[in-house]
């Protein structure tokens, strides 16, 4: 269930996030900071759902699943394909967020 969770969390930080970079970049209303703060709640209330023993650790793994989303935002939100190295580092992320989620632990 971690990865689900992970990827939903991506999803609310990132939408949220935007929000404020549509805001402050783009001359966006300042409207959109209301769905982008509530965006950002879900982030943090997700990511405190997954199931281990130290936020740390959570949030670490976290963070490739992040920039692997990040690259798909954009793709699907901006319209810019990742290019061959954005994937690269996307890939090395992911199996060091790997690693850190499922590395067989010791106490």
């Amino acid at each position: 269930m971690t990865l689900p969770i992970y990827a939903a969390a991506a999803l609310a930080e990132i939408a949220g996030c935007f929000a404020l970079w549509a805001w402050w970049r783009l001359d966006a209303s300042p409207m959109w900071l209301v769905p982008g703060a509530l965006s950002l709640m879900l982030f943090g209330w997700l990511l405190a759902l997954v199931d281990t023993g130290a936020a740390g650790r959570t949030y670490a793994a976290y963070g490739g699943i992040y920039i692997a989303a990040s690259l798909g935002w954009l793709w699907m939100v901006e319209g810019i394909r990742p290019d061959r190295w954005d994937l690269t580092g996307a890939l090395i992320c992911i199996a060091g967020a790997s690693v850190i989620l499922f590395v067989p632990r010791t106490g």
